[in-house]
């Protein structure tokens, strides 16, 4: 089978959100596919919509960063009409408008979360077609079809910040090691009254799965290193 360079860039994806006591932590794979080919293998799914708000992106690349570009100019405006930040709700509302009224045109399923003075840290999904749930979790992508289980297991309510941060980086590689159209890095985002903090992990960090293999030297290392001494005999 030829691989298709021509097909429109997708991220398949593992997308997570969690609440704990105190904020939220966001967190996403790093692929971006075009058919079976990787266009990106280091991509940022985690998009910032205002200080205290951000969204993480799967489906389409192009309708997630379109949706992301519209409901961040809206979320400025509002901003600067009302002379404070915008909730977590108000731009989840936007993100949710915007996917209703343009299901029919747009593939991408979208995790907005943040936190603000008025109602914490909050997590919505905003899944195909426009629907929106308010959760205390919230899982997307292709690599989500794995998770489901483990987050019914794993997930509990007044988690601390390690707690949830070590949930969300254990759950997307988990995803990784099972969904062929997640891999990369993991990137997450936590979101608290007192800021915001990215974290990065690289992919030869993360653990190892059942029957997945260890992260190999490439063939470029391979051949430049020395060559073994000949045998004596």
């Amino acid at each position: 089978m030829e691989p298709s360079l021509n097909e429109p860039h997708s991220m398949g994806t593992t997308i997570i959100g969690v609440t704990y006591n105190g904020g939220v932590v966001l967190g996403a794979d790093s692929r971006t596919s075009t058919g079976m080919y990787v266009a990106n293998r280091a991509s940022d799914k985690i998009t910032q919509l205002t200080d205290n708000v951000y969204v993480c992106r799967s489906g389409s690349a192009a309708d997630s960063q379109i949706v992301s570009d519209y409901v961040r100019y809206f979320l400025h405006q509002h901003t600067i009409q009302l002379g404070q930040p915008a909730t977590v709700k108000v731009a989840a509302n936007l993100v949710r408008l915007i996917s209703y009224n343009n299901k029919n045109m747009l593939q991408t399923g979208l995790i907005v979360g943040g936190w603000d003075k008025y109602e914490g840290g909050k997590i919505y999904g905003i899944p195909l077609g426009g629907t929106i749930i308010e959760q205390p979790f919230a899982i997307g992508g292709s690599g989500s079809s794995y998770l489901y289980g483990f987050f019914d297991q794993a997930w509990k309510e007044g988690m601390t910040k390690d707690e949830a941060e070590q949930l969300v980086v254990k759950a997307v590689s988990l995803a990784i090691a099972r969904d062929g159209a997640s891999g990369g890095v993991v990137r997450t985002v936590i979101i608290n009254s007192e800021g915001v903090t990215r974290n990065f992990y690289p992919g030869d960090t993360l653990p190892l799965w059942h029957e997945e293999l260890p992260a190999q030297n490439s063939l470029l290392d391979i051949l430049s290193a020395p060559s073994p001494e000949p045998m004596s005999t």
